[in-house]
């Protein structure tokens, strides 16, 4: 049965956190203003305290308010001539609404030693907070351009790591295809025993067509259905070599991460040789890190290059080339994408001949839907 794709994440709401931001924010401005103004010009604390707290009690919804218009309206080349005139509206009403606060509030707080005129207030509102507002506007339009930025990049990366997967699955359909159209005529039998093969390998990948990541076992299992395969078609001189130690299966691992690396060894390393040739899959825990490593006995990496250029015909020269580094190229952008620098692929050439393809990731459980 086909497992549903893993549904997109949904972006937490931001006006929780903007809230909890901007009352923070102000309630330390206010303690701040009262402290410095009691040592400064000797007015008790809790007296300036209970000026500065409600001054910067009505700043939290302003400044949420200036979040918002970022969010909805922000000021961009296409949007700017409707976006400016509501945030200019939205800047005076705030000046008017402060400076009615002012009046209204007066009289029971005393914000002037005297009774002002509207006009006085009206022009202190506009000193103190025409621009204050719109520098809460901008870091607003700071923050969501930097949440989008962040979006849009986890959005992409997901889009290049199903891309980079989709590229796997006709790569090695097409090899294992063009194995058994060779077996049709001359091993009919055989031909038949390896379309049951591909079928199950078939229906071990694209089980999991749909996520990135699966555990360890689950990994192996399509590489033994793979290899299974291979088999059939090199007959005694393939030898497959399982190291797996039993503490990595529940590791969580790329989908299709080993595969192309021992079609890689079968295909580049192994296919030249004339005598049987051995691939060792080795699995181990190593701490906090998970070590994979496919290694070959084959001619090597130099050696299948010298031999890809000796091919008469430039297609097929073309295709060893090409194809032995698909899945090399596939395999090191997907762990990019996915672990960053937390991940490290090497290539090293082994003694007297053989290549070895290795890879560290952080060990992590998979974790069971």
């Amino acid at each position: 049965m086909r497992s549903a794709p893993t549904p997109s994440p949904v972006p937490a709401s931001p006006w929780g956190s903007w809230w909890l931001i901007s009352g923070a924010w102000w309630t330390l401005n206010a303690v701040t203003h009262a402290s410095s103004r009691a040592s400064m010009n000797g007015v008790p604390f809790l007296e300036a305290a209970k000026y500065d707290s409600i001054s910067a009690a009505l700043w939290v919804p302003f400044t949420v308010l200036a979040f918002w218009l970022a969010e909805r309206a922000p000021v961009t080349r296409r949007t700017w001539t409707r976006a400016v005139p509501l945030v200019l509206g939205s800047t005076a009403l705030v000046v008017l609404a402060r400076a009615l606060f002012v009046m209204v509030t007066d009289p029971v707080i005393h914000w002037y030693p005297a009774p002002p005129a509207f006009r006085e207030v009206f022009i202190t509102s506009v000193a103190n907070n025409f621009f204050l507002f719109l520098l809460f506007v901008g870091a607003g339009h700071g923050l969501v351009y930097a949440r989008r930025m962040r979006e849009r990049e986890e959005l992409l990366a997901r889009a290049e790591l199903r891309h980079l997967k989709a590229q796997l699955h006709p790569h090695f359909l097409f090899n294992t295809l063009n194995a058994i159209s060779a077996y049709v005529r001359a091993e009919p039998d055989t031909a038949v025993q390896m379309i049951a093969r591909l079928s199950t390998l078939l229906r071990h990948a694209l089980q999991r067509a749909g996520t990135q990541e699966v555990s360890l076992e689950e990994e192996l299992s399509i590489v033994a259905a793979y290899v299974d395969i291979e088999q059939l078609r090199f007959d005694d001189r393939l030898r497959v070599v399982w190291q797996v130690a039993p503490d990595t299966l529940g590791a969580t691992v790329p989908h299709l991460l080993l595969q192309p690396l021992v079609e890689n060894a079968i295909r580049h390393g192994l296919a030249p040789l004339s005598r049987t040739g051995t691939v060792e899959i080795r699995t181990e825990r190593r701490g906090a890190s998970l070590h994979l490593s496919v290694r070959d006995d084959g001619v090597g990496m130099d050696a299948a290059r010298h031999a890809a250029s000796m091919l008469p015909s430039p297609i097929a020269r073309d295709d060893l080339t090409a194809s032995s580094g698909v899945g090399l190229r596939n395999t090191q952008a997907r762990l990019q994408q996915l672990y960053g620098d937390a991940h490290r692929l090497t290539l090293d050439a082994r003694e007297p001949q053989g290549l070895d393809v290795s890879i560290i990731l952080p060990f992590r459980p998979f974790a069971r839907s």
